[in-house]
């Protein structure tokens, strides 16, 4: 939907793209639906589901096996991301670098996107 032709709406480190393909493999999901949604403390918050049905409207971005589909409310606050994974002494979990965020909380599990102010007044 707001797509650049040519231009994939997020990529996928190697590492992210491994990930996602095992967890695709290991229980016959077809793919991974990251989005977005009203929450935290910076007023946003990804999410992230299993998929197992295709929604027509979602942007979906194939990479070494893996397979992420975008939400539609999403894909405008996605675009440009890239998803890596990462695994620490304490942690393993994706990590997303995304060039629309302006704010986070202190713990990393928030965001504030460019333009939000004026869409959440509205809602």
């Amino acid at each position: 939907m707001f797509g650049i032709p040519g231009k994939q709406a997020v990529t996928m480190t190697p590492k992210a793209a491994a990930q996602i393909a095992k967890l695709m493999a290991k229980d016959g999901h077809t793919g991974l639906r990251i989005g977005v949604k009203k929450g935290g403390c910076a007023g946003m918050e990804y999410t992230m589901e299993y998929v197992t049905d295709n929604d027509p409207l979602d942007e979906v971005v194939e990479q070494d096996g893996a397979r992420v589909m975008i939400a539609p409310m999403a894909q405008m606050f996605l675009f440009g991301t890239q998803i890596d994974y990462e695994v620490s002494l304490l942690e393993a979990g994706f990590k997303f670098s995304n060039p629309n965020v302006v704010d986070a909380c202190g713990c990393g599990e928030s965001i504030k996107f460019k333009g939000v102010d004026e869409l959440q007044q509205d809602a």
